[in-house]
Protein backbone atom coordinates (compact mmCIF):
# COMPACT_ATOMS: atom_id res chain seq x y z
CA UNK A 1 0.00 0.00 0.00
CA UNK A 2 1.95 2.98 -1.24
CA UNK A 3 2.43 5.95 1.52
CA UNK A 4 1.48 9.84 0.30
CA UNK A 5 2.65 12.84 2.35
CA UNK A 6 0.83 16.18 2.42
CA UNK A 7 2.37 19.60 3.15
CA UNK A 8 0.81 22.66 3.25
CA UNK A 9 0.36 25.64 1.47
CA UNK A 10 0.25 29.48 2.43
CA UNK A 11 1.14 32.87 1.42
CA UNK A 12 2.82 33.93 4.49
CA UNK A 13 5.39 32.29 7.17
CA UNK A 14 2.97 33.25 10.01
CA UNK A 15 2.32 29.63 12.63
CA UNK A 16 1.60 29.26 16.28
CA UNK A 17 4.52 30.29 17.47
CA UNK A 18 5.67 33.04 14.69
CA UNK A 19 4.29 36.27 13.74
CA UNK A 20 4.86 36.53 9.77
CA UNK A 21 7.54 38.03 8.50
CA UNK A 22 6.37 37.98 5.25
CA UNK A 23 3.96 40.32 3.25
CA UNK A 24 0.42 38.88 4.29
CA UNK A 25 0.03 37.76 0.28
CA UNK A 26 3.54 37.10 -0.79
CA UNK A 27 3.74 34.98 -3.65
CA UNK A 28 7.03 34.68 -3.80
CA UNK A 29 7.29 32.94 -0.32
CA UNK A 30 4.06 30.74 -1.63
CA UNK A 31 5.95 29.23 -4.84
CA UNK A 32 9.21 28.48 -2.52
CA UNK A 33 7.10 26.66 -0.15
CA UNK A 34 5.46 24.88 -2.88
CA UNK A 35 8.39 24.08 -4.60
CA UNK A 36 10.28 23.29 -1.87
CA UNK A 37 7.87 20.11 -1.04
CA UNK A 38 8.09 19.19 -4.46
CA UNK A 39 11.82 19.25 -4.85
CA UNK A 40 11.97 17.05 -1.53
CA UNK A 41 9.59 14.16 -2.06
CA UNK A 42 6.05 15.31 -0.73
CA UNK A 43 3.26 13.94 -2.46
CA UNK A 44 1.01 17.55 -2.33
CA UNK A 45 -0.50 20.55 -0.71
CA UNK A 46 -3.18 21.63 1.04
CA UNK A 47 -4.25 25.07 0.40
CA UNK A 48 -6.48 25.27 3.53
CA UNK A 49 -9.85 27.51 3.66
CA UNK A 50 -10.75 30.14 6.32
CA UNK A 51 -13.53 32.55 6.39
CA UNK A 52 -11.01 35.42 6.84
CA UNK A 53 -8.33 33.89 4.24
CA UNK A 54 -7.49 33.95 0.23
CA UNK A 55 -9.80 31.84 -1.97
CA UNK A 56 -7.70 28.85 -1.94
CA UNK A 57 -8.59 27.95 -5.66
CA UNK A 58 -7.03 31.10 -7.08
CA UNK A 59 -3.79 30.31 -5.30
CA UNK A 60 -4.10 26.39 -6.64
CA UNK A 61 -4.39 27.39 -10.11
CA UNK A 62 -1.52 30.04 -9.39
CA UNK A 63 0.40 27.17 -7.97
CA UNK A 64 -0.06 24.97 -10.88
CA UNK A 65 0.80 27.02 -13.90
CA UNK A 66 4.41 27.22 -11.50
CA UNK A 67 4.89 23.79 -10.78
CA UNK A 68 5.58 19.80 -12.57
CA UNK A 69 4.53 17.25 -10.36
CA UNK A 70 3.00 18.28 -6.86
CA UNK A 71 -0.47 17.42 -6.46
CA UNK A 72 -3.06 20.42 -5.30
CA UNK A 73 -5.42 19.46 -2.28
CA UNK A 74 -8.12 22.17 -2.15
CA UNK A 75 -10.08 22.83 0.88
CA UNK A 76 -13.50 24.04 0.02
CA UNK A 77 -16.68 24.69 2.23
CA UNK A 78 -20.05 23.60 0.54
CA UNK A 79 -21.74 26.65 2.36
CA UNK A 80 -19.63 28.84 0.10
CA UNK A 81 -21.01 27.92 -3.04
CA UNK A 82 -23.68 25.83 -5.14
CA UNK A 83 -22.30 22.56 -6.45
CA UNK A 84 -22.33 22.70 -9.46
CA UNK A 85 -20.52 26.08 -9.72
CA UNK A 86 -18.01 24.26 -7.56
CA UNK A 87 -17.99 20.74 -9.75
CA UNK A 88 -17.20 23.24 -12.62
CA UNK A 89 -13.94 25.20 -10.56
CA UNK A 90 -12.79 21.65 -9.67
CA UNK A 91 -12.79 20.46 -13.13
CA UNK A 92 -11.11 23.48 -14.27
CA UNK A 93 -8.54 23.21 -11.96
CA UNK A 94 -7.80 19.99 -12.86
CA UNK A 95 -7.31 20.45 -16.32
CA UNK A 96 -5.14 23.31 -15.45
CA UNK A 97 -2.99 21.23 -13.00
CA UNK A 98 -3.28 18.14 -15.84
CA UNK A 99 -4.83 15.48 -13.12
CA UNK A 100 -3.28 16.98 -10.03
CA UNK A 101 -6.16 18.51 -7.77
CA UNK A 102 -8.01 16.68 -4.69
CA UNK A 103 -10.87 18.05 -3.11
CA UNK A 104 -10.88 18.40 0.99
CA UNK A 105 -14.46 19.24 1.71
CA UNK A 106 -14.57 21.05 4.97
CA UNK A 107 -18.19 20.63 7.05
CA UNK A 108 -17.51 23.06 9.73
CA UNK A 109 -16.94 22.14 13.44
CA UNK A 110 -17.58 25.91 14.65
CA UNK A 111 -20.64 27.42 14.56
CA UNK A 112 -19.38 30.99 15.18
CA UNK A 113 -16.65 30.44 12.14
CA UNK A 114 -19.54 29.63 9.69
CA UNK A 115 -21.65 32.17 10.55
CA UNK A 116 -18.61 34.79 9.92
CA UNK A 117 -19.92 33.92 5.96
CA UNK A 118 -24.15 33.41 6.32
CA UNK A 119 -23.86 29.90 7.33
CA UNK A 120 -26.59 28.88 10.12
CA UNK A 121 -27.57 25.19 9.66
CA UNK A 122 -26.64 23.44 12.70
CA UNK A 123 -23.93 20.63 12.77
CA UNK A 124 -25.90 17.83 11.73
CA UNK A 125 -27.49 19.45 9.06
CA UNK A 126 -24.02 20.88 7.83
CA UNK A 127 -23.25 17.15 7.35
CA UNK A 128 -26.29 16.27 5.39
CA UNK A 129 -25.64 18.98 3.27
CA UNK A 130 -22.12 18.28 3.19
CA UNK A 131 -23.13 15.04 2.20
CA UNK A 132 -25.71 15.77 -0.70
CA UNK A 133 -23.22 18.57 -2.12
CA UNK A 134 -20.03 15.52 -2.38
CA UNK A 135 -23.35 13.52 -4.74
CA UNK A 136 -23.79 16.08 -6.71
CA UNK A 137 -20.19 17.36 -7.30
CA UNK A 138 -19.25 13.28 -8.26
CA UNK A 139 -22.55 13.45 -10.60
CA UNK A 140 -21.79 16.55 -12.84
CA UNK A 141 -18.19 15.17 -13.22
CA UNK A 142 -19.34 11.95 -14.38
CA UNK A 143 -22.95 12.24 -16.18
CA UNK A 144 -22.76 12.65 -19.76
CA UNK A 145 -26.15 14.06 -20.20
CA UNK A 146 -28.18 16.89 -18.51
CA UNK A 147 -29.55 15.30 -15.19
CA UNK A 148 -32.13 17.10 -12.55
CA UNK A 149 -31.78 16.83 -8.67
CA UNK A 150 -34.37 17.43 -5.97
CA UNK A 151 -32.63 17.16 -2.40
CA UNK A 152 -33.04 19.06 0.86
CA UNK A 153 -30.69 21.47 0.25
CA UNK A 154 -30.38 21.73 -3.68
CA UNK A 155 -32.53 21.54 -6.49
CA UNK A 156 -31.96 22.42 -10.44
CA UNK A 157 -32.89 21.14 -13.75
CA UNK A 158 -31.21 20.01 -16.85
CA UNK A 159 -26.95 20.35 -15.68
CA UNK A 160 -24.38 18.80 -17.42
CA UNK A 161 -21.07 19.84 -17.34
CA UNK A 162 -18.98 20.05 -20.74
CA UNK A 163 -15.81 20.56 -19.52
CA UNK A 164 -14.98 17.12 -17.40
CA UNK A 165 -11.89 16.53 -15.25
CA UNK A 166 -8.39 15.96 -17.09
CA UNK A 167 -8.70 13.01 -19.03
CA UNK A 168 -11.52 11.54 -17.84
CA UNK A 169 -9.94 10.68 -14.14
CA UNK A 170 -12.21 11.53 -10.83
CA UNK A 171 -10.42 13.65 -8.44
CA UNK A 172 -10.07 12.51 -5.29
CA UNK A 173 -12.37 13.56 -2.66
CA UNK A 174 -11.41 13.94 1.18
CA UNK A 175 -12.82 14.39 3.80
CA UNK A 176 -12.63 14.94 8.31
CA UNK A 177 -14.16 14.76 11.08
CA UNK A 178 -14.94 13.01 14.87
CA UNK A 179 -18.42 13.10 15.38
CA UNK A 180 -21.22 10.29 14.55
CA UNK A 181 -22.84 12.51 11.79
CA UNK A 182 -19.28 12.75 10.32
CA UNK A 183 -18.35 9.17 10.10
CA UNK A 184 -21.63 8.29 8.92
CA UNK A 185 -21.04 11.13 5.82
CA UNK A 186 -17.31 10.81 5.19
CA UNK A 187 -17.23 7.05 5.43
CA UNK A 188 -20.15 6.64 2.15
CA UNK A 189 -18.65 9.62 0.21
CA UNK A 190 -14.97 10.25 0.64
CA UNK A 191 -12.06 8.53 -0.69
CA UNK A 192 -9.75 9.58 1.94
CA UNK A 193 -10.88 9.94 5.64
CA UNK A 194 -9.06 12.41 7.93
CA UNK A 195 -8.41 12.70 11.60
CA UNK A 196 -5.91 14.49 14.18
CA UNK A 197 -3.26 12.32 14.87
CA UNK A 198 -4.00 10.56 18.28
CA UNK A 199 -2.47 7.69 20.23
CA UNK A 200 -2.38 4.60 18.36
CA UNK A 201 -5.12 2.95 20.65
CA UNK A 202 -7.50 5.84 19.69
CA UNK A 203 -6.68 6.14 15.75
CA UNK A 204 -7.32 2.11 15.70
CA UNK A 205 -10.51 3.24 17.29
CA UNK A 206 -11.16 5.64 14.84
CA UNK A 207 -10.16 3.62 11.94
CA UNK A 208 -12.04 0.65 12.80
CA UNK A 209 -15.30 3.20 12.80
CA UNK A 210 -14.34 4.19 9.30
CA UNK A 211 -14.92 0.69 8.18
CA UNK A 212 -17.62 -0.26 10.15
CA UNK A 213 -19.25 2.96 8.58
CA UNK A 214 -18.79 2.09 4.88
CA UNK A 215 -19.54 -1.31 5.37
CA UNK A 216 -23.07 0.18 6.53
CA UNK A 217 -23.24 2.42 3.40
CA UNK A 218 -22.91 -0.77 1.28
CA UNK A 219 -19.19 -0.16 0.40
CA UNK A 220 -16.84 -2.87 -0.54
CA UNK A 221 -13.67 -1.01 0.30
CA UNK A 222 -13.56 1.51 3.14
CA UNK A 223 -11.74 5.00 3.01
CA UNK A 224 -8.53 5.31 3.12
CA UNK A 225 -7.15 7.15 6.12
CA UNK A 226 -5.20 9.98 6.51
CA UNK A 227 -3.69 11.42 9.74
CA UNK A 228 -1.98 14.85 10.69
CA UNK A 229 0.80 15.89 13.12
CA UNK A 230 3.43 18.26 13.43
CA UNK A 231 6.53 16.92 13.47
CA UNK A 232 9.32 18.23 15.91
CA UNK A 233 12.78 17.08 14.73
CA UNK A 234 16.45 17.47 15.76
CA UNK A 235 19.47 15.31 15.49
CA UNK A 236 18.93 13.75 18.71
CA UNK A 237 16.68 13.09 21.21
CA UNK A 238 17.66 15.65 23.39
CA UNK A 239 17.83 17.96 21.05
CA UNK A 240 14.55 17.68 19.45
CA UNK A 241 13.06 17.82 23.21
CA UNK A 242 14.89 21.08 24.02
CA UNK A 243 13.31 22.44 21.11
CA UNK A 244 9.92 20.95 21.42
CA UNK A 245 9.59 22.97 24.49
CA UNK A 246 11.26 26.26 22.66
CA UNK A 247 8.09 25.80 20.76
CA UNK A 248 5.97 25.34 23.06
CA UNK A 249 6.75 28.10 24.82
CA UNK A 250 6.49 30.20 21.94
CA UNK A 251 2.88 29.29 21.56
CA UNK A 252 2.30 30.64 25.24
CA UNK A 253 4.35 33.68 24.27
CA UNK A 254 2.04 34.65 21.10
CA UNK A 255 -1.11 33.49 22.60
CA UNK A 256 -0.43 36.31 25.86
CA UNK A 257 0.53 38.51 23.06
CA UNK A 258 -3.21 38.27 21.76
CA UNK A 259 -3.81 39.94 18.37
CA UNK A 260 -4.86 38.08 15.32
CA UNK A 261 -3.68 34.85 17.02
CA UNK A 262 -6.50 34.70 19.24
CA UNK A 263 -9.25 34.66 16.69
CA UNK A 264 -7.46 30.87 15.88
CA UNK A 265 -7.76 30.01 19.67
CA UNK A 266 -10.93 31.39 20.83
CA UNK A 267 -12.26 31.28 24.81
CA UNK A 268 -14.31 28.18 25.64
CA UNK A 269 -14.18 24.73 24.96
CA UNK A 270 -14.39 23.56 21.03
CA UNK A 271 -17.44 22.86 19.70
CA UNK A 272 -15.91 20.19 17.27
CA UNK A 273 -15.83 16.26 18.30
CA UNK A 274 -11.68 16.07 17.01
CA UNK A 275 -10.63 19.02 19.09
CA UNK A 276 -12.99 17.84 22.24
CA UNK A 277 -10.80 14.35 21.34
CA UNK A 278 -7.83 16.02 21.19
CA UNK A 279 -8.02 17.98 24.75
CA UNK A 280 -9.33 14.82 26.46
CA UNK A 281 -6.29 12.88 25.66
CA UNK A 282 -3.68 15.81 26.57
CA UNK A 283 -5.93 15.70 29.94
CA UNK A 284 -4.59 11.71 30.02
CA UNK A 285 -0.93 12.56 29.61
CA UNK A 286 1.49 14.53 27.51
CA UNK A 287 3.58 11.61 25.67
CA UNK A 288 2.04 9.06 24.08
CA UNK A 289 3.44 5.66 22.28
CA UNK A 290 7.00 6.26 21.06
CA UNK A 291 6.85 10.00 20.10
CA UNK A 292 3.16 11.61 20.32
CA UNK A 293 3.18 14.77 22.59
CA UNK A 294 0.28 16.50 23.63
CA UNK A 295 1.48 19.42 24.92
CA UNK A 296 0.81 21.46 21.50
CA UNK A 297 -2.84 20.66 21.63
CA UNK A 298 -3.38 21.42 24.95
CA UNK A 299 -1.64 24.85 24.46
CA UNK A 300 -3.69 25.66 21.62
CA UNK A 301 -6.95 24.61 22.86
CA UNK A 302 -7.17 21.23 20.56
CA UNK A 303 -6.69 23.45 17.34
CA UNK A 304 -6.83 21.68 14.70
CA UNK A 305 -3.54 19.47 13.57
CA UNK A 306 -1.90 20.12 16.66
CA UNK A 307 -0.31 17.47 18.18
CA UNK A 308 3.10 16.38 17.57
CA UNK A 309 5.63 14.01 17.01
CA UNK A 310 9.41 14.76 18.56
CA UNK A 311 12.31 12.69 18.28
CA UNK A 312 15.23 12.29 15.78
CA UNK A 313 14.12 11.81 12.19
CA UNK A 314 14.18 8.14 12.47
CA UNK A 315 11.91 8.30 15.75
CA UNK A 316 9.19 10.14 14.21
CA UNK A 317 9.54 8.07 11.23
CA UNK A 318 9.08 4.92 13.39
CA UNK A 319 6.37 6.50 14.90
CA UNK A 320 4.69 7.23 11.65
CA UNK A 321 5.42 3.13 10.58
CA UNK A 322 3.41 2.29 13.27
CA UNK A 323 0.75 4.49 12.21
CA UNK A 324 0.83 3.06 8.55
CA UNK A 325 0.55 -0.35 10.51
CA UNK A 326 -2.53 0.29 11.36
CA UNK A 327 -3.69 1.63 8.20
CA UNK A 328 -2.89 5.16 7.74
CA UNK A 329 -1.84 5.75 4.54
CA UNK A 330 -1.94 10.05 4.10
CA UNK A 331 0.55 11.27 6.77
CA UNK A 332 0.04 15.43 6.55
CA UNK A 333 3.01 16.70 8.40
CA UNK A 334 3.33 20.58 9.02
CA UNK A 335 6.35 21.76 11.54
CA UNK A 336 6.32 25.75 12.78
CA UNK A 337 8.71 26.49 10.63
CA UNK A 338 6.94 26.16 7.60
CA UNK A 339 9.51 26.34 5.36
CA UNK A 340 12.87 25.01 6.70
CA UNK A 341 10.90 22.11 8.79
CA UNK A 342 9.23 21.20 5.36
CA UNK A 343 12.73 20.89 4.02
CA UNK A 344 13.81 18.61 6.70
CA UNK A 345 10.94 16.07 7.01
CA UNK A 346 11.19 15.79 3.24
CA UNK A 347 15.22 15.25 3.40
CA UNK A 348 15.47 12.98 6.34
CA UNK A 349 11.90 11.53 7.36
CA UNK A 350 10.31 10.56 4.33
CA UNK A 351 12.65 8.97 2.70
CA UNK A 352 12.79 6.39 5.52
CA UNK A 353 9.34 5.77 5.59
CA UNK A 354 9.05 5.07 2.48
CA UNK A 355 11.85 3.36 2.18
CA UNK A 356 10.51 0.65 5.09
CA UNK A 357 6.76 0.73 3.70
CA UNK A 358 8.47 -0.70 0.44
CA UNK A 359 10.23 -3.38 2.35
CA UNK A 360 6.32 -4.24 4.08
CA UNK A 361 4.75 -4.42 0.83
CA UNK A 362 7.71 -6.46 -1.00
CA UNK A 363 7.22 -8.99 2.38
CA UNK A 364 3.79 -8.93 1.10
CA UNK A 365 4.03 -9.78 -2.21
CA UNK A 366 5.89 -12.71 -0.83
CA UNK A 367 3.22 -13.74 0.60
CA UNK A 368 4.91 -13.12 4.35
CA UNK A 369 1.97 -10.70 4.94
CA UNK A 370 2.24 -7.59 8.05
CA UNK A 371 1.82 -7.86 11.71
CA UNK A 372 -1.57 -6.10 11.74
CA UNK A 373 -3.91 -6.47 8.80
CA UNK A 374 -4.22 -2.75 7.42
CA UNK A 375 -7.76 -3.42 6.24
CA UNK A 376 -9.09 -4.59 9.33
CA UNK A 377 -6.77 -2.78 12.19
CA UNK A 378 -6.94 -3.84 15.90
CA UNK A 379 -9.37 -1.56 18.00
Amino acid sequence: MPVEFLGIATTSDASETTAPTTKPVDLHYLERLVRAHEDTGWTRVLFAYGSSGLEPSALAGWVAARTESIELLLAHRPNVSYPTFAAKTFATLDQVSQGRLSVHFITGGSDHEQAREGDRLTKDERYARTGEYIRVVKKAWSSAEPFDHHGEFYDFDDFVLDAKPFEGRVPTISFGGSSDAAFRVGAAEADIYAVWGEPLASTAEQIARVAAEARAAGRATPPRIHAAFRPIIAPTEELAWEKAHRILGRIEERKASAGDLLRRFRPGPPENAGSQRLLEIAEQGERFDAALWTATAKATGGGGNSNALVGTPETVAQALLAYYDLGVSVISARGYDLLDDAIDFGRYVIPIVREEVAKRDAARALGAGDPLDAAEPAA
